[in-house]
This record gives C-alpha cells, structure tokens and sequence, in this order.
C-alpha cells in the first residue's frame, strides 16, 4: 500500500493540469511509495481532450485517472477520499506545481507529532501579470497566497491553510464526513462558494487533532490574470460571506453590530458622492482603502443575509 496519496480533482483546465500532474511525476518518494489521483470533473471529458489527457499519463504505473460525472470540488475530493489506498491525502490545485520534496515533506509533518490531523504547506504566487497596486498583503490570502514562515511545527491558531496545498489524515477526513457538498465551488468558478476545508479544520480543531505547519511542503500556484481584477476580489468578499453565514449562522449574527459599525464607518469616510451603493463600487489604487472597501462588501451582504434590523440606520449615513 502506497504511504499518501496525491489528489488533483480539476474542471476543464488541461492546460494547467498536465504541468500540475507533471511535478507529481517528479517526487523524491519512490513511485511504490505514493499514488496519483486525478478526479477530472469536466462534463463530457470522457468524450474530448480528457481522454487525450488520460492517455498521455497512461504510463504512469502509480498514477489512475478517473472521470466524476457530478459536479463540484466538494465531491470530486470526496471521491478521491473514497479511492485512495493510504493513510494520508494531499490535495493538490490543478493550477499548482508542487515543488519535487511536497509529499516527502508532508509526511514529515504527519510523522514528527502524535495524533496530526491536518499538514500544511507554503503557497507561492506565480503571479500571470504584475501583482497590481491595490492588492496589499492583507489580501493576497484571498488568491491562496500562504507563508508563515519558520520551520515544521504545530500551527499557531492565526495560523489558516489553503486547499491548494493541504494534507488530511484519511481516517480524520472519514470522521468528519468528508467535505460538505454544499460549500466549495462548481464548474467554472462563477460561484465563489468556499469554506469546506475550513469545517474540516474546525471539526479537526474541536476533536483535538494536531495541525501542523510544515513550509518545506511548498507548492507554486498560478494566480491567473482573470483574478487580479478589483470585481474578483469584490465577488470574493460577498461570496466569503455567504459561505460563512451558510457555514456558521450563529457566529456572523454575533458580528453584525459590529460589521454595520464598519460599514457606517467606511461610508462615513468617504467623498459625499460615494456615500452610497458607488462607495462599494468605485476604483482606487490605495490597498488601505481597497481592504476596507471588500470589508463593507463582506459586511453588507452578511447584514442583508441576516435580514439585519440596523440597517435602518444606514438611511441617517449623511
């Protein structure tokens, strides 16, 4: 039985995908050491370039290619969960390229603590046009950006892990039911739905298990060009909210005084023409200001969500 398994589940992006499967090829583990699984979810892959795909790896003795029908990442990582044959799962984007020691790392970090649940990984952009203005470090966690820096140990609770690059223990991911099929996102990427690793992590964090923090376990991935535009990040934040009122009720309706303070606050620090819906709207350069502009957004659609009984009190916003 191979010692991890390597997932890629990925949608229409054969182009990305092969340089991804490619650096799974190049491991310091032995081939009889780890497997390969790639959940190709494009509709009618079976029938197009997926096959073309699937046959170019077909000599890949560790490597098996699986076409999933239904959609959403959710449920391909499900069902790369389901199909593994070792005791730890890495998953790895479609859009990344892991560097030749990934897996060999993640298991380090598995095996240097009792009872790990979770590893996670260095993240570093490949960035398809220069990095814009607007986008400060306190945002560049929204394209999967994650470097904590120092060396192996348990991850500190401000501490968050990536899809792009995490490791679960299988039996975790088994106890906690897999990842929910109402969070995470279908096809093309229009609906930014997310959050399912993050009720994972919670489920991991509240049973006790160990998450650990390994930057030898580095992945590079591709921040394409259609995600350095402001209405992506926008979408990102409103969409952010959603996943987290759909994730935890309970927990945004405890923020929401505070989240319409800062929504009053922002508006209140803005031009008199821009007091309005064009306050969440409008371009600027300044990463300051853009951060506190996708924080309104996130506010306010987590106030509209809610059905807040302040937001009344946005009609005195002079």
């Amino acid at each position: 039985m191979s010692m991890i398994s390597a997932i890629i589940c990925t949608y229409a992006r054969y182009d990305v995908l092969r340089k991804a499967i490619r650096s799974l090829t190049s491991q310091t583990l032995t081939s009889s050491q780890y497997e390969i699984l790639i959940i190709d979810n494009t509709p009618n892959a079976e029938n197009g370039e997926g096959t073309i795909c699937k046959k170019e790896f077909s000599d890949i003795e560790n490597l098996t290619y699986v076409f999933e029908k239904t959609p959403g990442l959710s449920n391909a990582r499900n069902v790369g969960c389901q199909l593994a044959k070792s005791d730890f799962i890495s998953y790895l984007d479609d859009d990344a390229i892991a560097e030749p020691q990934w897996l060999e790392e993640v298991l380090r970090g598995f095996n240097s603590f009792e009872n790990v649940g979770v590893v996670g990984g260095r993240i570093s952009p490949i960035w398809e046009i220069p990095r814009p203005t607007w986008l400060g470090n306190a945002l560049v966690g929204n394209v999967s950006v994650v470097d904590w820096g120092g060396n192996l140990r348990i991850a500190a609770e401000e501490e968050w892990f990536a899809g792009a690059n995490i490791s679960f223990a299988k039996n975790v991911l088994v106890e906690a039911g897999g990842f929910s099929t109402n969070l995470g996102r279908k096809g093309s990427g229009q609906i930014l739905l997310s959050n399912e690793e993050n009720e994972i992590l919670e489920y991991i964090k509240q049973s006790k298990y160990q998450q650990v923090y390994n930057p030898l376990a580095s992945v590079d991935h591709l921040v394409e060009k259609n995600r350095l535009r402001r209405d992506w990040f926008r979408r990102r934040a409103a969409w952010q909210a959603a996943s987290d009122f759909m994730l935890n009720p309970s927990t945004i309706e405890d923020q929401l005084p505070c989240m319409l303070d800062n929504f009053k606050n922002y508006l209140c620090s803005l031009p008199p023409i821009y007091r309005n819906i064009q306050g969440l709207y409008f371009k600027t350069e300044d990463s300051g200001l853009f951060e506190w502009q996708l924080s309104a957004i996130y506010a306010n659609t987590a106030l509209t969500l809610a059905g807040f009984d302040g937001l009344e009190e946005l009609d005195n916003v002079e």
